[in-house]
């Protein structure tokens, strides 16, 4: 298991994480998988550390070592699990593709890490990810890289001739799953991990890197704040690719519980899921969550053990399915804070804390080497608590390096070496804070600063309005008016005069959007962390409309 130093305190890397559980109980299950034929296949703490060993042998035979680049391009399968573990223990790092990326965003992806592998199912969902991965290096001034074809749970080694048809010039291969000598190497804490793409909303994403060390004492911290007990299971369901997936199932390990694993979202399928392992703990956006809402009441299911649901509000919708879970089966909402520069869940809002601030994003950082301080975005003065400003971090935390452009760092941090999030808050305690909006996304009108917000969550008040997105444009004198766009509820008609007087009756004259438009749906993008409202594209549309 490696060295002595391993046996006493806390885990040393990332193997040795996986191998403290392995200790502890080898049978106990640590994942579940869905095989072909959408049933349950389990995997014990002994057969994912048989896998890593495996798959750490053949890395280092495929010429992986340290600081090298995987890319991972799998579904919520236990193999990305392995994946990880593996590059690890060789002190190389992973990153994440998404398997909805389109060939543009495979390129880019590919551009920046450099990966010396790419790891890609050998069938999925009837998926061309071979074919979007020749077309993305087809033309690139990089070397091919190399191809392992994953079979999958449940299914057999692919035959020679698919593995040859998966080389897109780099060689192609398939892991081998016999059981491995259970010593690893001692990998370097201090190497890089993992890489996540950042959100992309100015441009092609970023990959923001972090350090084995950092991801393990994030996980850690985690599984504490969330209270995760041994054995309790945990719903993955958002990519493992992104941060929000990857952090949660992370936190579930180092936790010693069970990763309830969906390849594919199809909310019947996971309710059926959260109701057959009794599944205790949910992080995700309020997208995911309405999904899921909105499949229970076609077909109600017990639910009873979902205890604890981390939510981000990417929707608007927080408050209103927060209540129907805590009502219908008594679960906790918290509100979290989190980014692929800080990972996901850095601030979780305390269980003490009353409804409904406590559904509100930011809380208390999740340990004690967390830093947290509120800046002037213009000045940069540091603000004192309750002022609002831009949230800026200091920790274990922070993004360690920015694949393919080293630069970005230096762009992202103070003189003083604090990470600019671009997020507008106000300090609550030395280690506490709360979420208001992307300083982008904040609307100066007639001179105040208003959280978009505030608005929105007056527009879904009414009966007629589901979703609620508000944007600002320029009006005719050149200042900021805001203008609001919504999704009908229930098939209703909203009129959008009526809308403006009820948002009247409620708030300050100048925060009444000057225009209110129904939608037939919002314009969204999906991404690793769940799907977002596109505020640019209703930008665009707001300009276009008002003139």
């Amino acid at each position: 298991m490696g060295t002595q130093a391993r046996r006493s305190g806390r885990p040393r890397d990332l193997p040795d994480l996986l191998g403290r559980l392995v200790r502890q109980d080898p049978d106990a299950v640590v994942a579940l998988d869905k095989g072909p034929d959408g049933g349950t296949v389990p995997v014990t703490r002994r057969e994912l550390w048989q896998r890593v060993g495996a798959l750490a042998r053949d890395l280092g035979a495929a010429g992986v070592g340290a600081g090298d680049c995987v890319a991972v391009w799998l579904p919520n399968w236990s193999d990305a699990l392995a994946w990880q573990f593996a590059a690890a223990a060789r002190s190389a790092h992973v990153v994440g593709i998404n398997t909805r990326y389109n060939v543009g965003e495979v390129a880019h992806v590919l551009g920046r890490a450099r990966p010396r592998l790419v790891a890609l199912p050998q069938d999925f969902h009837g998926l061309d990810l071979v074919g979007r991965l020749r077309e993305a290096v087809a033309h690139a001034p990089w070397p091919a890289p190399g191809v392992a074809l994953v079979p999958g749970p449940g299914r057999g080694r692919p035959d020679p001739a698919a593995v040859a048809a998966a080389d897109v010039g780099g060689g192609a291969w398939t892991p081998s799953r016999t059981a491995a000598p259970p010593a690893l190497p001692d990998p370097d804490p201090g190497a890089l991990a993992v890489a996540f793409t950042t959100s992309g909303s100015t441009g092609m994403p970023k990959l923001a890197a972090h350090t084995a060390a950092g991801v393990l004492s994030h996980a850690v911290a985690d599984a504490a704040v969330l209270g995760i007990g041994p054995g309790e299971h945990v719903l993955c369901a958002l990519p493992l690719s992104g941060t929000f997936g990857h952090t949660l199932a992370m936190a579930a390990l180092a936790a010693g519980g069970v990763c309830v694993l969906e390849p594919v979202f199809d909310p019947a399928a996971v309710l059926d899921d959260m109701a057959a392992h009794a599944v205790t703990h949910v992080a995700s956006g309020d997208d995911l969550v309405a999904r899921l809402a909105e499949a229970w009441q076609e077909h109600p299911r017990d639910l009873s053990s979902w205890r604890w649901w981390g939510a981000a509000d990417f929707q608007g919708r927080v408050g209103e399915l927060a209540a129907w879970a805590a009502e219908t089966f008594g679960t906790t909402t918290c509100g979290v804070y989190g980014s692929s520069e800080l990972f996901a869940l850095t601030a979780v809002r305390p269980l003490d804390e009353p409804a409904p601030g406590r559904w509100l994003g930011g809380g208390r950082v999740v340990h004690e080497g967390i830093e947290v301080r509120v800046a002037d975005p213009v000045t940069g003065a540091v603000l004192p608590h309750g002022r609002e400003g831009e949230l800026q971090f200091r920790g274990p935390n922070v993004v360690d390096a920015y694949l393919g452009d080293a630069a970005v760092a230096g762009r992202s941090s103070t003189a003083d070496g604090w990470f600019r999030s671009g997020d507008l808050g106000l300090q609550t305690a030395v280690d506490a804070f709360a979420y208001v909006v992307r300083m982008g996304d904040a609307l100066r009108l007639r001179g105040f600063l208003v959280d978009p917000a505030e608005i929105e969550q007056r527009l879904v008040a009414h009966p007629d309005v589901g979703i609620a997105k508000v944007v600002g444009v320029q009006d005719a004198d050149g200042a900021t008016a805001a203008v609001g766009f919504v999704q009908a509820a229930g098939g209703r008609a909203p009129d959008p005069a009526e809308l403006r007087r009820w948002c009247a009756s409620a708030l300050a004259g100048f925060k009444v959007p000057a225009a209110v438009h129904v939608l037939e749906a919002m314009p969204t993008t999906s991404g690793t962390n769940g799907t977002k409202i596109r505020a640019d594209v209703l930008r665009e549309w707001a300009q276009r409309l008002s003139g």
